[in-house]
């Protein structure tokens, strides 16, 4: 199992660091497209739908990307389009955990379906978006995200006691919550010291929300940010938990499917965007 997660690994970073890189933003726009039709893909499947549908799903978002990327929103989304990914994240993501797994398979199928599309489109959109800004904002992301999801791990192992949703992820506890929002704090505070000093194609996340709101104003971003990385995490797990899975395909051997990857980014971009749009 670790070999083929190391294999994995490292194809998908011979795929992806040249796309990220590359001059233009085209490269990885077309990449991370390619992911996003795979998720919906999986998206379909946990959601009730047969084959030939989920495939269809995964294909009519592959084309809605397409045209988004055909036209201007890749580099000049509505800016209430954040803020209304944003909000459906946070009210829907509520409702969902409180309910529980027992509660998502009741919701009408097309609502399931519908919501989740629109919700990976508006994610997709704030990843190219964000590499338009450039290679250090998105990477900056990025890494919060990472962060946040190794703090919490190391944290809860170490410190883990009161169970956050044990209904939903049995392992995830409060401290480890806590720990991984500090790791992003103290990622942020580095980051920006370091940026200080020059040398980037473009502001940071970091530099941004601390430069426009101060210390407190930029940590309190940080942490809401931290905090919707958890809900996007707990929201694939309660859907899939509903589903009787326990990844959300095999299409990459030793790490599940995409979802499983990419769960956690797909609310933190869109507030990432409505923040540095303010």
């Amino acid at each position: 199992m670790l070999r083929q997660r190391i294999i994995t690994a490292l194809i998908l970073l011979a795929i992806l660091l040249p796309a990220l890189f590359a001059t233009s933003p085209w490269p990885f726009a077309v990449v991370s497209l390619v992911m996003i039709a795979a998720a919906g893909w999986e998206w379909g499947r946990l959601n009730a739908l047969v084959s030939p549908a989920a495939v269809g799903l995964g294909v009519a978002l592959a084309v809605a990307c397409g045209l988004t990327l055909a036209g201007s929103w890749s580099t000049q989304a509505p800016r209430p389009l954040w803020w209304l990914t944003t909000a459906l994240w946070v009210t829907g993501g509520t409702l969902a955990l409180r309910a529980g797994p027992q509660v998502w398979p009741r919701l009408s199928t097309t609502l399931r379906i519908v919501l989740g599309a629109g919700l990976l489109w508006a994610a997709w959109l704030a990843l190219v978006h964000a590499r338009t800004i450039g290679i250090n904002f998105i990477l900056s992301v990025l890494c919060l995200v990472w962060m946040a999801d190794v703090a919490a791990y190391f944290g809860g192992r170490a410190f883990g006691r009161r169970k956050l949703a044990i209904s939903i992820s049995p392992g995830k506890s409060w401290e480890g919550v806590w720990s991984g929002m500090l790791g992003v704090l103290l990622l942020g505070a580095a980051w920006a010291a370091v940026e200080a000093g020059g040398g980037v194609d473009s502001p940071s996340l970091y530099r941004t929300v601390f430069t426009r709101w101060g210390p407190l104003g930029g940590a309190l971003a940080l942490l809401a940010l931290a905090g919707m990385s958890v809900v996007g995490d707990l929201i694939e797990s309660l859907v899939k938990r509903a589903a009787g899975a326990k990844d959300s395909s095999n299409l990459l051997p030793g790490h599940g499917g995409v979802l499983d990857r990419i769960d956690a980014l797909l609310p933190v971009f869109p507030l990432a965007m409505a923040l540095v749009t303010l």
